[in-house]
């Protein structure tokens, strides 16, 4: 609690900043991909959906498993997406 203020990381953090991604991936194929997955997509930019493109971020996993070693979080639950929205 002295250390973290009873916060820990809410994500795991880009890898690729918003350009980046979008240079490496299209947005309809990223739809594709997640709606391959079962997840609803909604957005009126598909081209900008490469920005949330799960090779855009961290591992979530690794960055749990780091946060999990320093002492900061104890690992509860592990959620899938049902859903994504880009505004």
């Amino acid at each position: 609690m002295r250390e973290t203020f009873g916060s820990t990381c809410h994500g795991a953090g880009r890898l690729l900043s918003r350009s980046a991604a979008r240079k490496v991936q299209r947005g309809d194929d990223v739809e594709e991909a997640l709606r391959g997955r079962n997840i609803h997509v909604r957005t009126a930019d598909v081209p900008a959906l490469a920005e949330e493109a799960s090779r855009a971020y961290k591992d979530v996993s690794d960055v749990i498993d780091v946060v999990r070693g320093a002492g900061i979080c104890c690992k509860v639950a592990r959620a899938e997406p049902l859903g994504v929205i880009k505004g």
